[in-house]
């Protein structure tokens, strides 16, 4: 498995794939090194695309697996490599959300994110928020 940073060349792989990134931010992500495409043996798989909160705290927005790569460590692999790079360039936490109704909420659990709040938007499930201390 191979993870390295999207650049210009991956412009059209993220606008087809990633369908919650507005397609303006696309370019500025890639140029801010806050998209972290996942390879095996030269294809991608998924992807982790982040941002910060409060403009200080590294958030992860997504992590996408495609299906026939999931349940394999993937996604693990991927948050330990984002935490350790957010580690190496002085962030002392992460965080993230997920849906309440998603198993993603039991992932994060185990990798030692704990449940620090929620955001309740109009007929949607409770978004949780998650952080992690990288100390």
């Amino acid at each position: 498995m191979n993870f390295r940073y999207a650049n210009e060349n991956d412009y059209n792989y993220i606008q087809e794939n990633d369908i919650y990134l507005a397609q303006g931010l696309i370019s500025m992500k890639i140029k801010n090194n806050e998209i972290i495409l996942i390879e095996q043996e030269k294809i991608t798989v998924g992807w982790l695309r982040f941002g910060y909160f409060w403009d200080n705290i590294p958030f992860m927005n997504m992590l996408w697996i495609n299906e026939e790569y999931r349940s394999k460590g993937i996604g693990k692999e991927i948050t330990l490599f984002w935490e350790n790079e957010m580690k190496n360039k002085n962030f002392r936490m992460v965080m993230t959300s997920t849906l309440s109704n998603e198993d993603a909420q039991h992932f994060y659990r185990k990798l030692g994110y704990k449940d620090v709040g929620g955001l309740l938007l109009e007929n949607e499930p409770l978004e949780i928020l998650l952080i992690k201390n990288l100390s």
